[in-house]
Formats: structure tokens, C-alpha cells, sequence
């Protein structure tokens, strides 16, 4: 049983926070015993808390009852200690560590609270199970690189509170119980006790509120927002997450691109040291697809997209005659310096792209010093042959991948992916390597061939393009939106749009979308009425807080930056949710469960 924590165990300093300069001061510091070290008859135990770890230094000659005391304590125990800072002795001290010059000689001292052995080593970059991590998520968090995430975490939301405040930005909450949906990923749906029979939704975004607030006159709005979607989990993704969210009335897409780029630029220098001077570079959806196949390409190194289809138009070569007379295309990259991968490595790439649904990889390598072969020269002219390597600009060490299918949306995909995987493979993605990229001029619609209509490619509130305006009914999928994303090394931070402020643009907006008046006066009626009464010009952006952190600590997995993720299929392993709910608070909802049916 511990002892009380009383008024006069008050801390004075953070373990992390002494130093040198305090020699001679008497201090009380709390934490958690990260190890102890018997001797004899000294004790050592190195005190833990959030900043750091400083030594206690236990005499048996000084103080007999505090030194069996401390004899007693192990790993993870909670302690209180007072003292006086003192040098280490000779050759004992720490270089390794922040307090390694000084220890506290402990006169008074307290067991707040005994501990189990923890179920893992608590210590940096502890190879541990993920599961057994989540599980003990409050023990994970005791370490010393979780805390860190964490605190970092803190950190940049604070310096994006300042940053927005100081641009003109009111931070202002909107609903977390709204209505369902009707359009993007599933909705996380919250039964209604007083409206038996109906649902609120967990919002997906802040989308609708934040333009009803630049309705209301606010000019900019700015909240950190939790969000919510019932969608399949990967290493960027989870079910609910946070959103730096804004929006600013009488804007033009590009000055919501400036000021946002002036978050980033703020928080690279702050966070980073790095001076960034140069608007970041913007590209064109179309141009991104076509140089990088890939909407949120990673511009740190090169194996650009090659066309090679009008080279081919005469081929008898029928994977790729086959592939263009469909409609659709091939593409290729160079991968310089990976003209030595052996074929068991090409064949490993070849299963690599039939994951984004290519039937396979075409190939011709040249080694250093060896000779050009390919997996298609024999099937082609030499025309045909020598005109690839011309496009390609083929040199020794160089490995130029090839994939044709009629549907060119695979075409990007596969080698979008493949151009990521081979640079990662040969070294070439440095995290510390910051490569920002806006691309714009997004399609407004995509047409779905399961569901025989269009969707909206962002959400159906964004703005067509003026000059695109035109087509909204002969041509709507050639349509550009006044959309925009920022990128960063191949993950996208953050997207927006200039919204539809127009009521009849809006209406037929929905209307593309295969709602009718009634359906889209049921479901966003109150939107539409609000444009009756005057609706400034608008636009935002939202960065994915979670992704954001995620880069600018080089991690992999945004779990790392949050307090309690959850798992792959939506769980959260500590508190074991979701779980069956009181038969009796069903009953009260108005809620039978029905078993799943088997297929």
C-alpha cells in the first residue's frame, strides 16, 4: 500500500530539468523508478517522468530506514524523493544523459504506489508486440519515444492555434451529433433516445457547418475537429481522427493556397529550423497523373511516367496493340540505377504491380559494364525497340519497367506505385528531405461504371472551374473543380476548395450527382435555404493533424502520434471496444439486434 501524497511532497522541479546549475539547491522530484542499482551499501534509482531521468542517491551509512527503503522499490514503482543536487562522483558520470552530471542525495523519501513487473521493458525503441503495446497503451506512453510523439503532438496543435489566430481565424466548434451523410464513406450512426427510430451521425468533417459559418458573416473559421468514418484502416488512416479545419469568405483559390502555405512554412522553421523562401510548387491534377501516376506524387526523386503509346500505335506485339486499341495505354519508367537487379528482384517487382491490378511488368535492363537485354525485345522491331530507348533515354545502369492495359487508371496506378517502391528500395526516400506540392484543377466528378453515374470527386459542394462551367451538361466529366491538395512527399496533408456559393450551381450540382429536388431538398434543405439569404464567396482546407505529425517526426504509422488508436479492424485492444451494449439501453433506444446472415 502506498503512502499519502500529502501538501508537502510538493514538486519543485521536473526530473528532466535539473542540471548542473542546481547543485547545492534542495529539490523534490516524483516519478517512476526506471531502474534500481544495489551496491552494497549505496542505491541508486533512476527517477522517471515526462521530461527526463535524473539519479536519487541512497547512503546506508546517512540514513538506514530510507536506504532499506529504497531497497524495496522496482521497476515502475511511484516515488517521491527530497534532497540535495550534488555532483556525481568520480568517473560516474552520464554523457549519455541530460542530468548525467548530477544526482540528488536523498534524505526524505515515499512509496506513492508499488507496481507489478510491466508486461515490457519500458524504454525507448522497445521491440515489442503491437498488439501487447496497444493493449498496455498506458505503458507504451510511459516510453520515452512515445512521449515524445505525444508532447510533439501538443506541440504543433499549439503552434497552429497561434498561427491561425494571428491571421484573423476564429476558433469555433460545431456539432459532433449531426446529420447523416449521404454522400462519402460510412457514417459511424448514434441512436436517438427522445426520436425513437432516428439517428444522428458522427460528422466526417465539419463541411456544411463551416460554410453556414461564413453565411453568418465569421469571414474565417478556424477549429481543430475530430472526425469520424466507418472506413477500412491502413498506416494513415484511422476511424476517427483530427482535422486542422478552416474556412475564409472573398478568396480566391490562391491566396487559400498562401495562407495555408504559411502554416507550413511557420512550422517547418519552428519545428525544423528550415527556412523555406519559394512558394511551393503547383502542378495540375493532370499533369500529376500523367509525369507521376499518382494525385499526391512524391517529387523527391525522378522515374517519371513515359507515354510510349504513340511509338506502339503499329505494334503486333498484342499485350500492347490489345492495351491501346481498348483505350488505354502504355507507360513506362526508368529506374536509373537499378540496371544490376537480378531477375528474382524483377520477378518480385512483377508480383509487385499485378497488386494494383496489372496483369504484369515488361522490363529491359542495362548493367554497367554488361549487356542491354529485355522480356520484349524479340516480340518488336528494332525500330520499335530503339525508339523505346530513345524516349527513355536508356544508359548504362538503368532499368526501364513497362505496364499496358486498356484501362489507364491501372496504368497509373501500378506504376504510380512501383515508381515509390523502387525508390525506397535503391535509398533514395530521406525523410528529412521536405518536397511540399499543390495539386490543383482537380476532375469536379468520377464516373462510377458499378454504379452507372458520377460522384463527386472531392464533396458536392465544390466549385466547378469558370471556364469549365460550359460543360456541366455536355461533358460533365471533363469538368476541372477549384480544388486543391497539398502534398508532402507522397502523402497528402491536407485538401480543400473554393465552395459553390451560387444556389442554382449548387442545385444542379446535385442534380449530376442523381439526387432529386425532393431527395436533395430532404437532405440538405437548410443549406439551401441558407443561400437565399446572401453567401459570400468561399473557400478552406483541412490538414489531417494525425498525418501531419506523423511526417514532420519521420514515422511510418500515424498510431505512433496518437494517444489511443485503434487496430486494423476498428478496435481499441485496451478498452476491448466496441462490445454488445445493455440489452435494457437498447430496449430504451427502440434497437434489436439481428444477427449477421451467413453468405
Amino acid at each position: 500500500m502506498g503512502q499519502p501524497y500529502t501538501a508537502a511532497d510538493k514538486r519543485t522541479h521536473y526530473c528532466g530539468t535539473l542540471s548542473a546549475a542546481n547543485i547545492g539547491e534542495r529539490v523534490c522530484v516524483t516519478g517512476w523508478a526506471q531502474k534500481q542499482r544495489d551496491l552494497g551499501a549505496l542505491i541508486f534509482i533512476d527517477l522517471r517522468d515526462r521530461t527526463g531521468i535524473v539519479q536519487l542517491a541512497f547512503d546506508q551509512t546517512t540514513n538506514a530506514d530510507i536506504f532499506n527503503e529504497a531497497f524495496t522499490v522496482r521497476a515502475e514503482f511511484v516515488l517521491c524523493a527530497k534532497g540535495v543536487v550534488r555532483p556525481r562522483g568520480e568517473g560516474a558520470v552520464n554523457k549519455n544523459l541530460a542530468t548525467g552530471e548530477i544526482e540528488i542525495a536523498v534524505d526524505e523519501f515515499k512509496i506513492l504506489s508499488s507496481a507489478q513487473t510491466p508486461p515490457f521493458a519500458i524504454e525507448e525503441n522497445s521491440r515489442v508486440n503491437p498488439e501487447l503495446r496497444l493493449r498496455h497503451r498506458y505503458l507504451d506512453l510511459r516510453r520515452p519515444d512515445m512521449k515524445a510523439n505525444i508532447m510533439a503532438r501538443s506541440v504543433i496543435t499549439k503552434l497552429a492555434r497561434d498561427y491561425y489566430a494571428e491571421n484573423g481565424f476564429v476558433d469555433i466548434e460545431t456539432p459532433n451529433l449531426v446529420a447523416p451523410t449521404p454522400e462519402g464513406a460510412r457514417d459511424y450512426l448514434v441512436p436517438s433516445r427522445v426520436h425513437v427510430g432516428s439517428f444522428y451521425a458522427l460528422p466526417q468533417s465539419p463541411q456544411i457547418y463551416k460554410q453556414l459559418l461564413m453565411v453568418s458573416g465569421f469571414d474565417r473559421y478556424f477549429q481543430i475537429a475530430r472526425c469520424y468514418r466507418d472506413e477500412d484502416l491502413r498506416a494513415d488512416r484511422q476511424p476517427e481522427f483530427t482535422q486542422i479545419d478552416t474556412e475564409m469568405s472573398f478568396v480566391t483559390a490562391e491566396e487559400v493556397m498562401e495562407v495555408h502555405e504559411g502554416f507550413l512554412k511557420k512550422l517547418m522553421k519552428e519545428y525544423h529550423g528550415i527556412e523555406m523562401t519559394e512558394p511551393f510548387l503547383r502542378m495540375p491534377y493532370a499533369e500529376a497523373m500523367e509525369r507521376f501516376g499518382s494525385d499526391k506524387p512524391d517529387i523527391r526523386f525522378g522515374f517519371e511516367l513515359q507515354n510510349l503509346s504513340d511509338l506502339l500505335a503499329g505494334t503486333e506485339f498484342k499485350v500492347f496493340a490489345g492495351a491501346i486499341a481498348a483505350g488505354g495505354s502504355v507507360r513506362a519508367i526508368n529506374v536509373k540505377g537499378a540496371g544490376s537487379f537480378s531477375r528474382k528482384e524483377i520477378d518480385a517487382l512483377t508480383e509487385f504491380v499485378k497488386t494494383y491490378r496489372a496483369k504484369g511488368l515488361a522490363w529491359l535492363k542495362w548493367p554497367v559494364g554488361g549487356e542491354i537485354s529485355s522480356s520484349y525485345a524479340k516480340f518488336r522491331t528494332e525500330a520499335e525497340n530503339e525508339a523505346i530507348r530513345a524516349r527513355m533515354g536508356v544508359e548504362p545502369g538503368d532499368l526501364v519497367l513497362i505496364v499496358a492495359d486498356g484501362n489507364n487508371d491501372i496504368v497509373f496506378d501500378a506504376l504510380g506505385s512501383l515508381r515509390c517502391h523502387c525508390a525506397k528500395k535503391l535509398g533514395l526516400l530521406r525523410p528529412d528531405d521536405y518536397k511540399f506540392l499543390w495539386v490543383t484543377e482537380f476532375p469536379l466528378l468520377e464516373w462510377s461504371e458499378e454504379d452507372g453515374r458520377f460522384y463527386a470527386k472531392h464533396h458536392p459542394f465544390t466549385s466547378p472551374m469558370d471556364e469549365d462551367m460550359q460543360y456541366l451538361d455536355s461533358d460533365p466529366g471533363r469538368v476541372r473543380a477549384k480544388a486543391y491538395d497539398i502534398v508532402l512527399n507522397g502523402t497528402e496533408l491536407g485538401g480543400g476548395s473554393i465552395r459553390i456559393h451560387d444556389q442554382g450551381v449548387q442545385t444542379k450540382m446535385f442534380e449530376m450527382l442523381g439526387m432529386s429536388q425532393e431527395e436533395a431538398q430532404t437532405k440538405f434543405g437548410f443549406l439551401l435555404e441558407a443561400f437565399k439569404y446572401g453567401v459570400p464567396p468561399h473557400g478552406g482546407l483541412a490538414f489531417g493533424l494525425d498525418r501531419l505529425v506523423t511526417l514532420m517526426l519521420g514515422l511510418e504509422d500515424i498510431r505512433d502520434v496518437i494517444a489511443f488508436p485503434k487496430v486494423q479492424n476498428a478496435s481499441e485492444l485496451m478498452s476491448r471496444c466496441p462490445a454488445p451494449a445493455d440489452p435494457k439501453a437498447l430496449e430504451e433506444l427502440g434497437i434489436a439486434v439481428v444477427g449477421k446472415k451467413e453468405d
